[in-house]
């Protein structure tokens, strides 16, 4: 990215492994932030992990491919003495760091957030975890299905048969990233007012249950305990998911006058004056027959016929698409979502990764170099740290560094 990006000028610690912790770095890289990635000797896990095994032998494994981007990799032992100093080098370099080990790892190898504020005070912290550093769950192991299933998530996601259903991606550990990567961006922006750093705790259990709002609030606020209504939004009907002659499509009619031109369109202006449909609660309490009513009147038309009809009438509605198919369509083309890197080391062919989902000045931020192999960029790292070549010998030889 050009010098005038939001985060030009920080380096950021990227110590993180698997998703959350590097999702929420490959944000900070994207929005042209500097970052380092100290890999256990082994490298991240997320190397040896996708969809294609030819890609995890050459440790540039899919699910790493895709959260990697835009990164510098060096491979250090931090247990080693050697290590450890080469940490401490970086971080009085550095503006920043994201760490996802299990709470009081860090603390137990010396290098915790007492050790680093005494050596650069302007220091963001950021530790991910499933559940936070403190707190009856704290020292549990997490991955995303735990989460979801602990948070809430499982309970309201599919319907009274299927729940309760896991989310089809790993929805938590992605939460979990972007709320520390917000964190981090609004501590970097206070630490240059006050010159003073902090220590960020991120709970991925808390993250997620803090984006369910709705849902959340019915039981706070109403004392409503939430119940899994598979497609079918609760706060209107219809709005979920329907049949049609070929293809699914999504309707949410959740305003009236959005439900009379549904009416119209369909061909069935009757509804609007039927004691059962005519107003929003009512539909509600009728939603299983005006979700009947609906699909038959769609049952004439595909898709995308109706999807093009409703749309022009101001009817939200989209066809329910695979990935394959949303990342081929004109809207995800024309808007640059997904960035290419070529010459990848380890890869047969280009890669290719989505790019945040935002735009600055018209732009969409994209991270600046391709993925990298483990370790790619060791000599340089060690150059500009100024050690020379017996030092570098040293560490090498000793294992300290691969």
């Amino acid at each position: 990215m050009p010098a005038s990006s939001p985060l030009a000028g920080v380096t950021v610690i990227d110590l993180s492994n698997v998703l959350a912790g590097p999702f929420a770095a490959y944000q900070l890289a994207c929005l042209g932030a500097r970052v380092v990635k100290l890999e256990a000797p082994e490298g991240d896990l997320a190397r040896k992990l996708g969809a294609d095994p030819a890609y995890s032998r050459e440790r540039m494994g899919i699910s790493f491919l895709a959260v990697n981007a835009g990164k510098e990799s060096i491979a250090v032992d931090l247990k080693h003495p050697l290590g450890k100093a080469l940490f401490f080098d970086l971080v009085d370099r550095a503006d920043a760091l994201i760490e996802n080990f299990r709470p009081g790892v860090m603390d137990r190898l010396g290098l915790g957030w007492e050790q680093v504020r005494g050596r650069n005070p302007r220091f963001v912290y950021c530790s991910i975890s499933g559940f936070g550093q403190t707190g009856p769950l704290a020292r549990r192991p997490a991955y995303d299905q735990i989460i979801q299933g602990l948070s809430g998530v499982m309970s309201v996601t599919g319907d009274t048969r299927s729940a309760p259903l896991r989310v089809g991606y790993p929805a938590c550990d992605t939460i979990g990233g972007l709320t520390a990567a917000f964190a981090i961006c609004a501590q970097l922006v206070n630490a240059r007012a006050t010159g003073e750093g902090a220590y960020l705790d991120v709970s991925m259990l808390d993250s997620t249950i803090a984006t369910m709002g709705w849902v959340v609030s019915n039981f706070l606020n109403a004392g409503i305990d939430p119940m899994p209504m598979g497609n079918d939004n609760f706060t209107a009907a219809p709005s979920g998911t329907f049949r049609t002659r070929s293809g699914v499509i999504n309707i949410a009619a959740n305003e009236q006058k959005q439900f009379e031109a549904l009416a119209d369109v369909v061909g069935a202006p009757d509804w609007k004056h039927d004691p059962r449909f005519a107003e929003r609660e009512a539909r509600k309490q009728h939603r299983a027959e005006i979700n009947a009513a609906l699909e038959t009147m769609l049952s004439s038309r595909d898709a995308d016929d109706w999807e093009r009809r409703l749309v022009e009438v101001g009817v939200p509605a989209g066809r329910v698409l695979s990935v394959p198919a949303i990342l081929d369509h004109a809207h995800a083309i024309e808007g640059a979502l997904v960035a290419s890197y070529h010459d990848v080391a380890g890869t047969p062919r280009p890669v290719k990764v989505a790019r945040p989902g935002f735009r600055i000045e018209g732009k969409r931020p994209a991270a600046a170099s391709k993925p990298p192999t483990l370790s790619e960029h060791r000599d340089a790292l060690l150059t500009e740290l100024g050690y020379d070549d017996a030092l570098r010998e040293t560490l090498i030889a000793s294992g300290a560094v691969r």
